[in-house]
């Protein structure tokens, strides 16, 4: 009897040479693959891939950006991959799959319905030829792959019409490596650590949006205060006074006050505005997905803490995740960062990871759902004692939320 399932999905951003977005990879986990022993486990995996489609959305997944998906012989062969559109998903194939004639055939249905075909932390071998001809990009593991390897397979493989995608790219000095030697594509945390510039100092403008930030989420917010650090930066005075006057409000007087302003758009609201304002300041030079992953990070946290921990401390876990990125966007070592603002001292320990407290389970947490390590993962969930369905639904919550916000502000 098929038990009940409960599947998590999360997602990896694969970037451009430009930092543009220009797909994710998404990440399955189900209770019912963990238990299942059966030979028909690959198609109840896949079956478990297209009811997620259609409980969670394809597009709050992905933006609308198209979605690679891993896929195993036997779901190959069975053309589960034919169950999703074409257009949004890109079929990767393992690297264990064998091509075999079967394998081979099947590929070739799916290349003439105008699926992309993505070849997985490929190894180069004569036999994988007749998929090599088929694909249109192929993923080069840069953890596993040798540095000369990395050169090798792009020579190699010259006179194919195929694309290169440098997977597991840990830093800037990679990413700039796997640029020219010619990838086209890059997938790892390089864009999420930063590129530390030795005597640095933060610029007045971003300090401000760091104050800001502080000020707007702490648990008694003191309209005062905050319009003050508002009136003493120009652009946030202009964008806040423009964000009121929009159609969204339909206010039918001007607003032409800051006080007033903030007063109409009321504790939630402000805090919304001011986060994704303020980012975006701290992150003028920086890869839009920064911003989304620190506001759904944000989004995510506080779902997660609220009626798990104290009031204050569910304002102080939508700050942890917030500035989980910090360190990316200011090009400043983390611990440099931290001693100069007041945060909790939970919070700072948590993002540098130092010690345990109820913060870092709940970072690590973040993290590793993220990450899609689905080990770390349940270990956290047992030690918050939290519903993996609620995780679920909050991740998916975070999304849309972290989505909508930065949709209204453009």
């Amino acid at each position: 009897m098929v038990q009940k399932t409960e599947v998590h999905v999360a997602r990896q951003p694969i970037f451009d040479a430009n930092f543009n977005v220009f797909a994710y990879e998404l990440l399955f986990r189900s209770n019912f693959i963990n238990m299942y022993d059966g030979t028909d486990g690959d198609q109840a995996t896949h079956a478990v891939i297209a009811n997620t489609f259609l409980l969670i959305g394809i597009e709050t997944l992905t933006n609308n950006k198209r979605a690679f998906i891993n896929f195993t012989t036997n779901s190959l062969k069975n053309n589960i991959p034919a169950m999703l559109p074409k257009e949004l998903i890109a079929v990767e194939i393992l690297e264990d799959v064998i091509p075999d004639q079967d394998i081979i055939n099947a590929c070739k249905k799916l290349k003439e319905k105008g699926y992309v075909l993505v070849l997985d932390d490929f190894v180069f071998k004569p036999e994988y030829t007749p998929l090599i001809e088929l694909a249109d990009i192929i993923k080069v593991d840069f953890r596993i792959t040798p540095h000369k390897e990395r050169q090798e397979i792009i020579q190699r493989l010259r006179g194919y019409p195929v694309k290169f995608l440098a997977e597991k790219v840990e830093t800037h000095e990679e990413f700039q490596e796997a640029l020219q030697m010619g990838y086209s594509y890059f997938q790892g945390y390089f864009f999420c650590k930063p590129l530390v510039m030795s005597g640095k100092n933060l610029p007045g403008y971003k300090a401000n949006h760091l104050h800001i930030l502080q000020e707007i989420n702490k648990p008694a917010l003191e309209f005062s205060r905050i319009e003050d650090i508002i009136k003493r930066d120009v652009s946030l005075s202009y964008q806040l006074l423009k964000f009121i006057n929009s159609p969204i409000f339909g206010f039918r007087n001007r607003i032409s006050s800051l006080r007033q302003a903030l007063t109409l758009l009321g504790q939630k609201e402000l805090t919304k505005w001011v986060s994704l304002i303020a980012l975006k300041g701290i992150a003028n030079d920086k890869p839009g997905e920064l911003i989304l992953a620190s506001l759904i990070r944000a989004r995510f946290a506080e779902n997660l803490a609220t009626g798990r921990m104290p009031k204050p401390c569910v304002a102080n876990a939508f700050l942890m995740g917030m500035f989980s990125h910090i360190d990316v966007l200011l090009d400043r070592p983390l611990r440099q960062i931290l001693d100069e603002i007041s945060l909790d001292e939970e919070i700072k320990h948590a993002l540098l990871e130092k010690g345990q407290n109820q913060f870092s389970v709940l970072y690590q947490l973040i993290q590793s759902y993220e990450k899609g390590d689905w080990e770390i993962y349940s270990c956290c969930v047992d030690k918050m004692r939290i519903n993996e369905h609620d995780v679920s639904k909050y991740y998916r919550e975070s999304l849309i939320w972290a989505q909508d916000l930065i949709m209204r502000n453009e």
